[in-house]
Order: structure tokens, then sequence, then C-alpha cells
């Protein structure tokens, strides 16, 4: 595979937990799937401004993967890729060990697959 297509698949799985931090936002009684499943239900509001910027988070880690898999071009500094790996390989081992089962179930698999493409990506 090429750093292109490891780029585009970081980016497209980081897509999903996007949506769903959008969903948060609106209101959506996904609560169990983040944060440690401390929230069953709807997000208090301060929770789904946070979930904003973890979405904000999410979108600008695949800005510097799909830049540094050559995907797009932009003036950004190597080291910021370096910053999003750690920031990846620190985020699965959350949703691994996340005491909440729905969103280990859906996020440890996901974050995984992040985790192997930059890992890739890196390696290449």
């Amino acid at each position: 595979m090429s750093h292109a297509q490891y780029a585009l698949i970081y980016a497209t799985l980081c897509g999903l937990p996007v949506i769903m931090h959008i969903g948060l936002i609106a209101g959506r009684a996904w609560g169990r799937y983040t944060m440690g499943g401390r929230y069953s239900g709807r997000l208090p509001a301060r929770l789904r401004v946070a979930s904003g910027a973890q979405a904000v988070v999410l979108i600008t880690m695949a800005i510097v993967v799909l830049d540094h898999g050559g995907v797009i071009a932009l003036p950004l500094p190597a080291p910021a890729f370096w910053v999003v790996l750690a920031l990846t390989i620190v985020t699965n081992v959350l949703n691994i060990i996340t005491p909440s089962a729905p969103e280990r179930r859906l996020w440890g698999p996901v974050t995984t697959g992040m985790s192997a493409a930059i890992l890739a990506l890196a390696l290449l």
C-alpha cells in the first residue's frame, strides 16, 4: 500500500468518531460510547462542548495525516505528524481499557485500525 492509502484509511476511520461527536453535540443519547460511559444517555451541555472540541481535534489529526501521506499539501511542521501518532496510540490504549464495555467494543477496533494505519505510514 502507498503512503496516500494509509493516510486515507486513517482519515476515514477518524470520520467515524467525528460523526458520533456531532451526534453527541446534537443531543443524541450516546453517552455510553464516550468518556468512559459515565453518562448513559445525553451528555450534559458542558460535555457536549467537550465533544465538539474532540471532533475538532480528530479532524485536525486527519488533516495532519493526510498531509504527511501526500494526499493534501499544507505547510505543516513535520513534528505535527509525530504528535498525532503519539496521540493516536494513547487514544487507542484508552479505548481498550475504558470501563465502558460499549465504548470499548465500538472504539477499540476503530482506534486500533487508526493506530495500524498511522504506524504503517510512519514505517513506510
